[in-house]
């Protein structure tokens, strides 16, 4: 273990029979500017105190501290960490030199989760809290409990860690404007269609505390979120009961929700697809933030939305119903096999078929002109288009005013109706997302350039978005690189990796919300950006925008690691009988464990298992899975899960 000269010695007495030991060094300039005219990143600096097991010999200076006087965060903190035997660690508690308002009090936990050697991390501020500089200079032998009094927070490490890394990290993870020069001020966010439990939206729930923000739940009688004695409740401050169908007289419905509220509404949120519109026009009428309804239309209509691409629009034809396909074939319109058939309107690639003939086609067509038609925003209209080969990628854009102020490109590995066999039974969902993307810049940066235009066309100015598409004459190519693991590799020579052909992108969707909860937690994890904070930072407007730059910032040094979101799909059909087969399964392979960040199981004991032929593509489970090593490393350790991954089921008799 490297380290540096120590500041001083403390001994600190828990209670009267006990008293423990910590060496404490000090280090200052932790964070840099870019840019040596930008002083709009904090300085931060750090004190460690390293525990021991007795008290140091040589003379120096010593500190007596006693955690019996009072209960500030930092000495509760100590009392519940260092409870016997004295544990082995260090304790880092940063500090800023820098005045200003944090942009959300869990900035400390939020930005160093995964840090390898972290036990825990901790924070000492509150929502919209004014900070108070305090410079190393300072600090003295006898002042040193009003300095840690003062810190933001506090991280917890093991004693293997190496100063000269951690210095480096709190660089690459705190190196942002976290600090702003003028107040924000509490403002309240009604929230539509409170999600289907606490493990898919916890995340958004606890970013809008630490952002200062007020939630407004509006949902269906019965929502779990309503009950306001539940473990979750104090994650909203109220809950408004409604019929949020997703139906022709939606947007009023909300609009008179929040006019009923007893306390001003500053903005309105939602991530579901067939209500985005609906709730942007009630902003529009209630004068709250708002990018077009008209927008949020095309984006949520696949036919509209292929139809004013540039690329691709003179390759397809969109059908108002099944019924019309008819007249389509009779018109001798040349169909290139294979084709891509889908509903207009969905998600999650359900209803996707490729078809290889006419035959499959007419299967297809009607397949997805039922799929909405008895919803409650019924929709009988089919987008028919050629399947694109290339390299599939989902792109997320955070967008401010037509600027793309964060991108993240991870990589949609092959599902099974890639598969040059696939027929009418193989799906298009996804099997694995790998981040960053492994494709060769030109190709990210027509991406990145394509795509802007694409939410540019569509009628959009700033939000966070979720785009699917694929690239045509893509330089690389899937293909098996050992023991049936798959990656990009160059493709033939046709296409060079030097940007001589010019990739094309071929959009799939844009989803006007951040991407599902897996990937946007995915995100989070690998680069510190966090898309729903800053979903709900631009629903309040103009008046947030500083604080959506500052928390646009990833990490300086990239990605933290390689991460595969991969799913465990149905393949058979019954009655799940394993209670939890992803906690179970990790259970059983310890190893795994350490190398996966997040997990879910979603088809539990007693759920139905509708197979490969559900109506609703629900996976069983799915693992975030890391690797510090390397891209094929981490695709090593997915195709381990994939092949030991099981569970216990009942079957259904057909």
């Amino acid at each position: 273990m490297t380290s540096a000269n120590p500041w001083g010695y403390a001994s600190i007495t828990l209670s009267p029979e006990r008293t423990v030991h910590a060496t404490i060094s000090l280090y200052t300039n932790l964070t840099t500017s870019q840019k040596p005219t930008n002083n709009t990143i904090p300085e931060t600096w750090a004190l460690d105190l390293t525990f021991t097991r007795s008290a140091a010999a040589q003379p120096s200076t010593r500190i007596q501290i006693n955690l019996q006087q009072d209960t500030s965060p930092w000495k509760t903190l100590l009392q519940q960490t260092l409870s016997p035997p004295t544990p082995l660690l260090t304790i880092r508690f940063l500090f800023t030199s820098t005045p200003g308002y944090i942009t959300r009090s869990d900035l400390i936990p939020l930005r160093f989760e995964c840090l390898p050697g972290l036990l825990s991390a901790h924070t000492f501020l509150t929502p919209l809290q004014h900070v108070t500089p305090i410079t190393p200079q300072s600090l003295t032998p006898s002042n040193l409990p009003q300095i840690l009094s003062s810190s933001l927070g506090a991280l917890i490490l093991s004693n293997d860690y190496s100063p000269t890394v951690l210095n480096k990290e709190t660089n690459n993870r705190l190196g942002l404007p976290f600090l702003l020069p003028s107040p924000p001020t509490r403002k309240r966010i009604a929230w539509v269609q409170g999600r289907e439990d606490i493990d898919c939206i916890e995340r958004a729930l606890n970013a809008a505390q630490a952002l200062g923000i007020s939630l407004v739940i509006i949902d269906e009688k019965g929502h779990w979120l309503q009950d306001p004695t539940s473990p979750w409740a104090h994650l909203r401050e109220d809950f408004i009961e409604a019929d949020v169908a997703p139906n022709e007289d939606f947007p009023q419905r909300i609009v008179d929700a929040v006019r009923e509220y007893p306390k001003p509404i500053n903005g309105i949120v939602t991530i579901s697809d067939v209500r985005l519109a609906g709730v942007a026009k009630a902003c529009e009428i209630l004068g709250l933030p708002t990018e077009s309804p008209e927008a949020y239309k095309i984006a949520a209509d696949k036919g509209r939305t292929r139809l004013l691409e540039t690329v691709g629009a003179e390759e397809s034809f969109v059908l108002r119903h099944k019924d019309d396909l008819e007249g389509v074939l009779a018109q001798k319109v040349e169909l290139n096999f294979p084709m891509v058939v889908k509903p207009v309107m969905g998600w999650s690639s359900d209803c996707v078929t490729k078809v290889k003939n006419v035959d499959e086609l007419r299967v297809a067509v009607k397949k997805a002109s039922d799929r909405h038609a008895d919803s409650p925003k019924p929709s009988t209209a089919v987008v028919v288009e050629p399947y694109v080969a290339g390299p599939e990628v989902d792109a997320n854009f955070v967008m401010l005013n037509g600027e793309i102020v964060f991108a993240d490109i991870n990589d949609d590995f092959p599902s099974p109706a890639d598969s040059a066999n696939a027929g009418l039974r193989e799906n298009f969902q996804e099997t694995q997302n790998v981040l960053p993307s492994a494709l060769p810049k030109h190709e990210l940066e027509a991406l990145q350039d394509q795509l802007r235009a694409t939410l540019v066309r569509q009628g959009f100015k700033s939000g966070v978005f979720h785009c699917e598409a694929r690239v045509r004459n893509s330089s690389v190519k899937y293909q098996d690189v050992r023991n049936g693991i798959l990656d990009l590799v160059p493709a033939n020579n046709q296409n060079s990796t030097d940007g001589a052909t010019d990739p094309e992108v071929y959009l799939h969707e844009v989803n006007a919300r951040p991407p599902g909860y897996l990937e946007s937690v995915a995100v989070q994890l690998a680069h510190g950006v966090d898309y729903y904070a800053l979903r709900m930072l631009l629903a309040l407007g103009d008046v947030e925008e500083a604080r959506f730059r500052a928390l646009s910032h990833p990490f300086r040094n990239g990605p933290q690691f390689h991460l595969s979101v991969m799913i465990i799909q149905q393949t058979r059909r019954g009655i799940m009988r394993s209670a939890d087969a992803a906690k179970e399964f990790l259970e059983k392979h310890p190893d795994v464990r350490e190398n996966v960040v997040d997990y879910y199981t979603r088809k539990k004991g007693g759920d139905v298992l509708e197979g490969p032929d559900a109506a609703s593509l629900w996976w069983i489970a799915f693992f975030s899975v890391v690797s510090r090593t390397s891209r094929r490393d981490l695709l090593e350790r997915v195709a381990f899960i994939e092949k030991n991954f099981d569970y216990e089921f009942d079957p259904l008799d057909d």
